[in-house]
């Protein structure tokens, strides 16, 4: 108004494109930093007061590191190469004029980064983290020591390891690290907080759409903001933050869904670095967790993964003891209950208890709690056997992402009940934002309420904040972000929050939610299931040497109760068996180095798991053993599984030459031997005039061509072929193996389209073994120019399946192998064996889910049959493999190039089998026999003379597997034996045992006895009920003083 003496300022016309600029240049790292606010971010620098370096190839501690002698450097200087370490020396003076001043370190460097302080380690450092200053002081005090030194430890890696050309590229061995930026600076706090208000108002802006009236009041309070701050002037910053404040504190309905928002930091155990590298990933991580602990009292988080807690115990004391005070707190939160995030198809299900039960105790002894969630965000899909082995062990929740990866299908549910195998139920979360790495953005806030495929069915989600997979967690930036968006009206209320918090939440809702039954399977990464078989073949093999030693340890334990149970011994060697059970290890999709360790790891469970047998056995049978220097032909067979068996074996005879018997070993016992039993119908090989050979023992005949190729396979009573005429089993073929990016990973299902038979015969078949006890042919086949397959085929007398011994010399790249058995059967689905139990699967492409399997997962068998006739095929390292139409396909070898160019190269050694059978497989016994593949009856040397066979332990239902005998933990005079009913069927049987037992009591997976479910013993059997699929654990406690 003319004349009036006011300021007056007319309202102005907006453009929102142009007011959006022009708060976005506002605060650009890149733009008008000269004026802008972001340029006012830091005040005042100095240089350091001196710099110095020196470099190693090894991981050293700091007490070593600080006593070397280190040489002056520079910023702009380059130091170590891949995998060394440099330790800095920092001196640093600080000006006494920024007195009352915030004082950053400013850091930025390539590699990771852990600053040290008085021998301790105090916060990590990483550019790609996010992570490029540290706090010197808050406000600088005249008292405060204005000189000191620090030391920046350095691990010559990203991240994300350091691939060439690509992160999962392997390597690069050439790289060379670079020293950025290295200063004090002031750090002015008020403009970072009015970048972070900015920054919230114009996601906001951006996010809301402008059909959205929160979005036009966020973009106008934003532009107000710029008109009222003066960036020469910090005295208009609190009047600019107020402003952003207005917006925040405007508050959602009460119907607003409801964000549970956990920092969080996934940490591969191994993967693009190695395992001694996460230990220090862990460290570097879990330490700036604990600095924003100190300075955010509202911010939890949570971490699983019982290894890595073990790890910083032993290697960063001081920082473990801070852990343990904040998880008494409830705010640094063990989660997930296992000892590593292990891939959740390929582990045994033994193996699986074992990650729990080795998981459960070391968080219950060092926190004084159990967790109550499984925590499994990053692997490749989830056994349907999952969920009872979680009530087993105390969890019924369960969170994890991975299905959002699903290349085909979009998985329907986010907030669900999950069903397994035996009916167990429990309660899964898949964050909607589809990460367990946020930043703590608007747009992720945002899709966490959009993507949430249970609407009004939960209103709550979880939100995971944190750089992960290579370490690095949330930052201040990040907890800031989340603060103004706590009940902003126009968000998702957000709130601070824990796993209990949270699934009690989903509990008070769970009436209205939908069950998954069965597999969580995921439509990618399926190469996983075949990629570096010498890992699949240790991981195999140490099962079931660990399975061995646990049962006759336990035997001799119960025979002798002087005999020293190893505990401690197989503790280790099961905490390295599941280790190399992670979920980048035993998946194969990981660099050189981490498969040196986990090959050298499972040589130390080979090494160590051979003796412990050897002195079980010296316990058990010490009288009955031969000296070195006796020479007899009396054998002692061992069978450590609960079914009798009858098996040729190879015996030493005189001078050290090898002969052959058949045997009948008792159930989980031994027998001596001298002679062999005369086979019901001896081996017959006959060779015919085309060169071609038949081998039959009475249960089967074979018939294959000179190439090794099996014509024909007929069980021969009654007789029945297996083989559709004019096709050929056991046929090699070859396909091209090119992923989209994925390499170690993904098998796509286009290299189905490539498919080329091996045809090209290296060497003849040829009789090796002319029959009796046992027939077999051998050949070879040229795969390539480079790679060479040598098989002998074997049959054996009394057996119900024929052997393919088989060694190949395999040099290729981007290829994969396949042996492919075409059944003369019809059925629309295949049985695969999974943990303590099986599962069917389609072997037609019906649907979209059904053509998104092209290539699953089995254990030790899968099986295809239809009334009254099957075909099986076992394994004893494979796990990869596939079902279409009647041809049955077995995976044996891929060669991916990245991570690790030598994936697969070399010589493997593997053995498979088919066996045609009459009937059900529950009623052929294909479980027992591929069982029996796996676990090779032993053959010890005895004293001459007759001794009477003995057997430990018997089940008289076929449906029931006795699956594990071990000493209790803490218990030195009580076994556990854990039975799982096999067949999928209701079945009441009895466990027989010859052992001195003086109480039988059920327990669950985590030895924890119910008191109410004593079992009476009768005639030294107990009595067990099964329901279809489930495992029961039964502690049985030894008599006091009896041998």
């Amino acid at each position: 108004m003319a004349g009036s003496g006011v300021d007056f300022k007319p309202a102005v016309l907006k453009n929102r494109r142009t007011t959006f600029e022009r708060v976005e240049k506002f605060i650009s790292e890149i733009y008008f930093t000269d004026c802008n606010i972001r340029g006012r971010l830091f005040g005042d620098s100095c240089p350091l007061a001196s710099l110095s370096c020196f470099e190693t190839s090894q991981r050293i501690p700091y007490e070593k590191a600080v006593q070397q002698e280190f040489r002056p450097v520079k910023v702009g200087d380059s130091f170590g190469s891949m995998w060394q370490t440099c330790w800095f020396k920092v001196d640093l003076s600080i000006p006494r004029e920024w007195a009352g001043k915030e004082v950053h370190l400013l850091w930025e460097s390539e590699g990771e980064g852990m600053v040290w302080k008085d021998a301790q380690p105090i916060q990590g450092l990483t550019q790609e983290g996010e992570k490029t200053s540290y706090i010197l002081t808050d406000s600088l005090k005249e008292t405060d020591p204005h000189s000191l030194t620090l030391y920046v430890e350095i691990a010559c890696s990203g991240l994300f390891g350091a691939g060439k050309g690509s992160m999962i590229a392997p390597p690069d061995s050439d790289k060379k690290f670079s020293l950025h930026k290295t200063e004090l600076a002031v750090f002015n706090r008020d403009v970072h907080e009015l970048l972070v208000d900015f920054e919230i108002l114009l996601d906001m802006t951006k996010l809301l759409g402008e059909e959205n009236q929160r979005s036009f009041q966020a973009l106008y309070v934003a532009n107000r903001m710029v008109n009222l701050c003066d960036v020469a002037n910090p005295l208009t910053f609190p009047a600019v933050h107020e402003l952003a404040c207005s917006i925040f504190r405007q508050k959602n309905g009460e119907s607003q869904h409801i964000i549970h928002a956990m920092g969080h930091c996934h940490i591969d155990s191994a993967w693009l670095w190695p395992y001694d590298e996460t230990i220090r990933k862990c460290a570097r991580s879990w330490v700036t967790v604990i600095r924003l602990m100190e300075k955010n009292p509202e911010f939890t988080f949570v971490c699983s993964q019982a290894q890595q807690f073990e790890w910083v115990k032993i290697w960063y004391p001081g920082l473990y003891t801070m852990i343990q005070n904040f998880a008494k707190e409830g705010r640094f939160i063990p989660v997930g209950g296992t000892w590593v995030e292990m891939d959740g198809n390929l582990p045994g299900g033994e193996s699986m208890v074992r990650q729990f039960l080795q998981g459960q105790r070391f968080f219950q002894q060092e926190f004084g709690k159990l967790c109550a969630e499984f925590w499994l965000p990053d692997t490749f899909g989830y056994s349907a056997q999952l969920p009872q082995v979680m009530h087993g062990c105390g969890i019924q929740r369960f969170l994890t992402q991975k299905l959002s990866w699903n290349l085909v299908n979009t998985f329907p549910h986010n907030t669900f009940i999950w069903e397994g195998i035996d009916g167990s139920q429990v309660l899964v979360h898949f964050p909607p934002a589809d990460s367990y790495g946020l930043a703590g953005r608007v747009e992720e806030i945002l899709k966490t309420m959009k993507s949430n495929r249970d609407k009004g069915r939960v209103n709550h989600s979880a939100a995971l904040f944190g750089f992960g997979d290579g370490g690095g967690g949330p930052t201040q930036k990040m907890l800031d972000r989340l603060s103004r968006m706590k009940d902003t009206d126009g968000l998702p209320r957000v709130q601070m929050s824990t796993p209990d918090q949270f699934f009690t939440a989903l509990e008070k809702e769970k009436a209205q939610l939908c069950t998954w039954v069965g597999e969580l399977f995921l439509e990618l990464h399926n190469g996983t299931y075949t990629t570096h078989g010498q890992i699949k073949k240790g991981n195999r093999e140490c099962e079931c040497l660990l399975h061995d030693v646990e049962v006759l340890s336990s035997l001799a334990l119960s025979k002798k109760r002087s005999f020293q149970y190893p505990s401690a011994k197989l503790q280790h060697l099961w905490r390295l068996l599941l280790l190399n059970q992670f979920h980048d290890v035993l998946p194969g999709s990981c660099i050189q180095l981490v498969v040196e360790d986990a090959m050298r790891y499972y040589s130390e469970i080979r090494s160590a798991g051979a003796q412990l047998l050897k002195d079980a056995m010296q316990s058990l049978f010490g009288d009955l053993l031969a000296s070195s220097r006796e020479t007899n032909e009396s054998m002692l067979v061992i069978n450590t599984l609960p079914w009798e068996r009858t098996e040729v074996i190879s015996k030493t005879g005189p001078r050290d030459s090898e002969t052959l018997a058949l045997v009948t070993v008792p159930s989980m016992g031994y027998c001596t031997v001298q002679d062999s039993l005369p086979p019901p119908h001896p081996v017959t090989v006959t060779k015919k005039a085309d060169g071609s050979v038949i081998m039959e023992n009475g249960v089967v005949r074979v018939h294959l061509d000179i190439m090794g190729r099996v014509t024909s396979l007929c069980l021969m009573q009654p007789e029945r072929e297996s083989v559709p005429e004019g096709c050929c089993a056991n046929q090699f073929a070859l396909f091209d193996d090119v992923p989209l990016y994925w390499d170690a990973w993904d098998v796509m299902d286009y290299h189905l389209e490539t498919r080329k038979p091996i045809l090209l015969l290296l060497k003849t078949l040829e009789i090796a073994l002319p029959g009796g006890l046992r027939g077999s042919v051998t050949f070879s086949l040229q795969i390539s120019e480079k790679s060479i397959l040598t098989q002998e085929v074997i049959l054996d007398a009394a057996s119900p399946f024929i052997r393919f011994q088989t060694q190949v010399d395999w040099n290729e790249a981007h290829k994969f192998l396949k042996v492919e058995f075409p059944a003369k059967v019809r059925n629309p689905n295949a049985t695969y064996e999974i943990q303590f139990g099986h599962l069917q699967r389609p072997t037609h492409w019906n649907t979209s889910w059904d053509w998104a399997r092209f290539e699953v997962w089995s254990h030790k068998w899968m099986d295809l049959a239809e009334h009254g006739f099957g075909v099986a095929l076992l394994n004893d390292c494979k796990y990869g493999c596939s079902v279409q139409g009647n041809v049955m396909s077995l995976s044996l070898l891929r060669a991916p190039k990245s991570p690790d160019a030598t994936a697969d190269i070399g010589r493997h050694h593997f053995t498979y089998a088919v066996m045609p059978h009459v009937g059900s497989f529950q009623e052929a016994g294909v479980i027992r026999e591929a069982y029996s593949l796996n676990l090779p009856l032993h053959t010890v040397p005895s004293v001459s003379g007759q001794h009477p066979a003995w057997s430990a332990f018997s089940v008289q239902s076929p449906a029931v597997v006795l699956e594990t005998i071990k000493q209790a933990e803490d218990k030195p005079d009580v076994l556990v034996v854990r039975l799982y009913e096999s067949h999928g069927s209701t079945v009441v049987t009895w466990l027989q045992t010859s052992l001195p037992v003086q109480e039988a009591v059920m327990c669950d997976l985590l030895e924890r006895p119910n008191p109410s479910t004593r079992l009476p013993l009768e005639e030294r059997s107990l009595k067990l009920s099964f329901m279809p699929f489930q495992v029961q654990s039964v502690m049985l406690t030894l008599k006091q003083g009896s041998n």
